[in-house]
């Protein structure tokens, strides 16, 4: 599995064995709508090794009791991909922790037989697109249609029913393998308590609130950085962060592509960002072109992140209102990977080595 990460003014796909590979323009960066490979035995008290932390041998998931384990993988530009069912129907969604609620794509709810969200259950399939939506929920100041899933899973994992949010994703659905049907947002993640090991591409949800992985008290041995995440009040995750000792927050977020700092912070601190020849869509908004900044000084919590190159851009006004937390940028896809970052959403911890 490689990652992209940006390089010498492109984004460049990075393998387990770092080489020069061909140039591979970016079409997104913060896909999300509001948008390591070390193998480690871990010893649970009295529970038996587990793929929490590392990977099983063959690479297959392992039991985790009190939990249900379901694989995911990655396409094209970073994007977690998780397969589900939705309605019975096989779907793909993005396991997108920048987004607070499940996400559909409006035409593939048509083809999964998802429809308005009042008493939608109890309408007969072929009425439900003679009904008005009766309830509509707002995403960065645009009012979109809420819908009702009878039953959505993934592996051995049942949500259930569910509330989702309807909208087109034409734009910010495409990957290199084809269409995603929509996103896997905040609501499932945290209801469920998910742990999602970003190396491993296993996503552990909980099924037994007996239960609990304490997976604070191992890290320290594996010599993994415990990071408390922090949640907003707009139902962003963030964690604190320094760049040459100003403290600021970063959003931890999936679905973004790259590492993206906000501009104004990073011309505050004497830095002059590179041209590059990416172009990023941050949500429903404009295209802006991006530029990179070497970065040799990124504290994460008390983890210090590797030297490397971070896209840098104007953020849009909503990935910035986090009440009176001061965000510096997105922590995506490319740094949580390489970090092998390890979002625990039951004990509200991000950890990194």
């Amino acid at each position: 599995m490689g990652i992209y990460r940006l390089s010498d003014r492109l984004v460049r796909l990075e393998t387990a064995c770092p080489r020069a590979a061909d140039d591979a323009r970016a079409r997104r960066l913060y896909p999300s709508p509001v948008c390591h490979a070390a193998k480690i035995a871990l010893l649970l008290a009295s529970i038996a090794p587990t793929s929490v932390l590392g990977a099983a041998r063959d690479g297959s998931p392992m039991h985790q009791p009190g939990y249900k384990t379901v694989p995911v993988y990655y396409e094209p530009l970073n994007k977690m991909i998780m397969p589900v069912r939705i309605n019975g129907q096989p779907a793909k969604l993005l396991v997108d922790t920048g987004s607070n609620q499940l996400i559909l794509d409006a035409d593939a709810a048509k083809l999964y037989s998802v429809g308005p969200s009042q008493r939608a259950q109890a309408m007969p399939r072929q009425t439900f697109w003679n009904f008005r939506y009766i309830r509509y929920t707002e995403i960065n100041g645009e009012l979109l249609p809420v819908g009702f899933v009878q039953n959505i899973s993934a592996g051995g994992m049942k949500f259930g029913g569910s509330l989702v949010t309807l909208c087109s994703l034409s734009h910010s659905g495409r990957t290199g393998t084809g269409r995603l049907d929509g996103m896997l947002g905040l609501d499932i993640l945290l209801r469920h308590k998910a742990v999602i090991n970003c190396r491993t591409k296993l996503v552990f949800f909980k099924v037994d609130q007996g239960r609990r992985i304490n997976l604070a008290s191992v890290a320290v041995s594996e010599k993994f950085t415990r990071v408390p995440i922090q949640l907003e009040e707009s139902g962003a995750l963030t964690v604190s962060c320094s760049i040459r000792g100003q403290p600021a927050r970063l959003l931890v977020d999936t679905g973004a592509f790259v590492t993206a700092l906000h501009e104004p912070f990073v011309k505050s601190l004497g830095l002059v960002p590179e041209p590059t020849r990416i172009s990023a869509q941050f949500a429903r908004g404009p295209w802006k072109r991006i530029t990179a900044a070497k970065i040799n000084d990124l504290r994460i919590g008390a983890f210090k992140a590797p030297p490397e190159k971070f896209g840098v851009a104007p953020l849009p006004q909503f990935a910035l209102q986090q009440g009176n937390s001061r965000i510096a940028g997105i922590l995506g896809m490319d740094t949580l990977y390489v970090c092998h970052a390890i979002i625990d959403l039951d004990g509200m911890n991000l950890f990194l080595k």
